[in-house]
């Protein structure tokens, strides 16, 4: 098992292919952001606190903590199915042959996917987290200690999440155009089904309903709540009105109300530790019933 694990993880940081392309989701967001949604986001913390004596720092700690939740929210996943095609790249050159005929168990190969695939990301992502904090200390820092412990327990939710999520779809992928394929609509679509590119408050009443039905929205507002968390308390002080603060939670999808009941920080962590345990099962049952 180690030496599977350590095997993998090497070939991923090898493969400059596969390692950049992981890494182009964020880079795309960070462009995105820094030419486009940022101007537009200071504007709207800037009217909604215009009658207010808010300092600047204020505005661009909001601005930051916005694109620091939604860069980790997406970068979670995307770097996780990257480093998880090397499952398919494996099959697809004959090497997972050649691992099946050896005395090693078939669980055990599986598993050593997985494992290889978190510390992967895990490394990557928690570097990234890394960066985001010295971001938003040069824009505005109002983050405590538990919001950073609680910033890096999400991250690591999060690629537990995508590794176990990418481990069930590609299984069944053989070829590199199938995981090509699936790599590329991952990286596109999963910022907006997550809520990371647009605010779910944006959407439609009925895409809202269905994003709400999916785990990772939950994972984007927990690190939304843990970013923006330090920002509401000083508005607090500034003796802004409570209405305005929760209208501003809402917008940011740091307050999630499903069928009308308010989504709680606890009940969100439950939702995304089920969800973990659901796609463990799967995987597991997908691995017995496979072709031998």
């Amino acid at each position: 098992m180690i030496s599977l694990v350590k095997r993998n993880v090497k070939l991923y940081f090898k493969d400059k292919g596969m390692f950049l392309t992981s890494l182009i989701t964020p880079i795309i967001l960070l462009v995105l952001y820094g030419t486009f949604l940022s101007s537009t986001y200071r504007s709207i913390f800037e009217d909604s606190l215009s009658i207010f004596n808010v300092s600047s720092s204020l505005i661009d700690g909001c601005v930051a903590a916005q694109l620091v939740s939604s860069l980790l929210a997406v970068s979670c996943i995307t770097v996780s199915f990257c480093s998880n095609l090397l499952m398919v790249q494996d099959k697809a050159n004959g090497i997972r042959m050649d691992l099946d005929i050896t005395p090693i168990k078939k669980s055990t190969i599986a598993l050593s996917y997985s494992i290889a695939t978190f510390i992967s990301s895990v490394l990557i992502n928690i570097v990234a987290t890394f960066i985001c904090l010295g971001y938003m200390k040069y824009m505005g820092w109002y983050l405590s200690i538990i919001d950073i412990i609680s910033l890096f327990v999400d991250v690591i939710l999060l690629v537990l999440f995508g590794t176990l999520l990418s481990s069930c779809i590609t299984f069944p992928l053989s070829t590199q155009g199938q995981a090509s394929a699936v790599g590329t609509i991952i990286s596109a679509g999963y910022g907006f089904i997550c809520g990371a590119y647009m605010p779910i408050s944006q959407f439609s009443t009925a895409v809202q309903k269905v994003i709400l039905c999916l785990p990772g929205t939950y994972g984007t507002s927990l690190l939304r709540n843990h970013c923006f968390n330090g920002i509401f308390k000083e508005m607090k002080s500034l003796n802004i009105p409570f209405e305005l603060i929760q209208s501003l939670k809402e917008s940011m999808d740091c307050d999630l109300t499903v069928f009308n009941h308010l989504i709680e920080v606890n009940t969100m962590y439950i939702i995304v530790i089920g969800t973990l345990m659901c796609l463990t099962v799967i995987y597991i049952l997908l691995n017995r019933k496979g072709k031998k």
